[in-house]
């Protein structure tokens, strides 16, 4: 049974199933959120409330993040903000910070050295997934930072993650992450503008889908999400804002290296126009509804919303 007490700090769609995974796989874990609810939900499968992010450090050897944005990471870590007892006021020389928040490369990197000041190993360690990567303890974790760190840790990751790969230093993490989502949001888009153009054409839906998963065009997308997209369900696995933030983070870091953008640019438009559309809660592949009110009529199968 591992003996380390495992801190988890943002206990949203993607963090409360992770600390579960934890606690199956024999971890203690001190948790907390800014909300209550989920607290008590992992309080009631076995774990325990840490009461603020400073709390959860006191307690435990390994603090893991899973929060929004990065000016959420900065105050939830540092106190950069609301926050009266950051996560910074509660550590201790030799513990660890893992965090799989997605942010920007360079506010990893700053985090990274502010804690090493404080004798804390940080590893920026984004994810993919969605909700059920996360349920299912198959997620794609990509870690930057120091590989003893990583090693020492492994194990950890792997109760939640099938794939941990580590991607170079500090700020390699978010940058492959940001890599990652430029390959999601084209797979969505794609996908999305496909079944609209199907429809529009008269072509059946399902037998579209069908056809095209196992050739050439076959994808994620196609595999996971088209079923659902068909039928209207745009149920959240993975929050069509926070694809919208990831790729503002992916456009901005493009900026800053010179890196030409123009599908992720495409992308970050549409998904703008989810979040300005009242459809940021929904799934990622909801960006089809915004090819659809393009298109002047909806792709469903009979039965669909």
């Amino acid at each position: 049974m591992p003996t380390a007490t495992a801190g988890f700090v943002g206990l949203g769609i993607m963090g409360l199933p992770m600390a579960k995974n934890l606690l199956d796989a024999g971890y203690d874990v001190v948790g907390h959120n800014r909300s209550d609810e989920p607290v008590e939900e992992l309080v009631a499968y076995g774990g325990e409330d840490g009461g603020s992010p400073a709390g959860v450090a006191e307690r435990s050897d390994v603090v893991f993040l899973c929060l929004p944005d990065s000016p959420a990471v900065e105050d939830v870590v540092l106190g950069e903000g609301d926050e009266p007892d950051p996560v910074i006021d509660g550590v201790s020389d030799g513990m660890a910070l893992v965090d799989h928040s997605t942010i920007s490369p360079t506010v990893a990197e700053a985090i990274a050295e502010r804690l090493a000041e404080e004798g804390v190993d940080v590893l920026d360690a984004p994810i993919s997934g969605g909700e059920s990567g996360a349920i299912e303890g198959t997620l794609s974790i990509m870690v930057g930072g120091d590989e003893d760190v990583l090693a020492e840790w492994r194990e950890a990751l792997e109760v939640t993650g099938e794939t941990v790969t580590h991607c170079g230093p500090s700020g390699a993490g978010q940058t492959t992450k940001a890599c990652n989502q430029i390959v999601v949001s084209a797979q969505m888009v794609a996908v999305s503008e496909a079944l609209v153009f199907a429809h529009n054409a008269g072509a059946d839906l399902e037998a579209v889908v069908d056809a095209i998963s196992g050739g050439a065009a076959g994808c994620w997308t196609l595999d996971n999400r088209a079923e659902s997209m068909i039928r209207g369900d745009f149920d959240p696995g993975f929050f069509a804002e926070y694809q919208y933030k990831d790729l503002r983070i992916a456009t901005d870091a493009g900026e800053a290296f010179g890196s030409p953008m123009p599908q992720t640019e495409l992308a970050h438009e549409l998904y703008k126009s989810m979040v300005q559309n009242d459809m940021g809660r929904d799934d990622n592949s909801g960006v089809m509804q915004i090819l659809e009110m393009l298109a002047g009529e909806e792709a469903r199968v009979d039965g669909g919303n």
